[in-house]
């Protein structure tokens, strides 16, 4: 069974950081390319980051670029997103994605909210 188990979401105030986790269980992570996703209410999922499978390409959203940070370890199986200088609107539910050969995973999301 495959499973993709997030956390490290919270309440935090604009300026602050967050570190998102993600745990894959079930599949063969190292060969799988991860990546981020968000929903913030009344809007359409959209991706914030993803890396490739050995880790050595990254690509980001242009509204978070130089603020969050994504990184794999695959022998932890378990794909970070460290999120620095955090915004308001970046106030989302954040969710895990694994994606190979025209498979998709997805984890159930972690609430990541930003205010004062």
């Amino acid at each position: 069974q495959v499973q993709l188990v997030e956390s490290g979401g919270g309440l935090v105030q604009p300026g602050g950081s967050l570190r998102l986790s993600c745990a894959a269980t079930g599949i063969s992570f190292s060969i799988y390319t991860m990546a981020w996703y968000r929903r913030a209410p009344g809007n359409q999922r959209e991706l914030v980051a993803s890396i490739s499978s050995g880790g050595g390409l990254t690509n980001y959203a242009d509204t978070v670029k130089g603020r969050f940070t994504i990184s794999r370890d695959n022998a932890k199986n378990t794909v970070y997103l460290q999120m620095n200088s955090l915004k308001p609107e970046d106030t989302a539910v954040y969710y895990c994605n694994a994606y190979f050969a025209s498979t998709y995973y997805w984890g159930q999301g972690t609430q990541v909210t930003v205010s004062s």
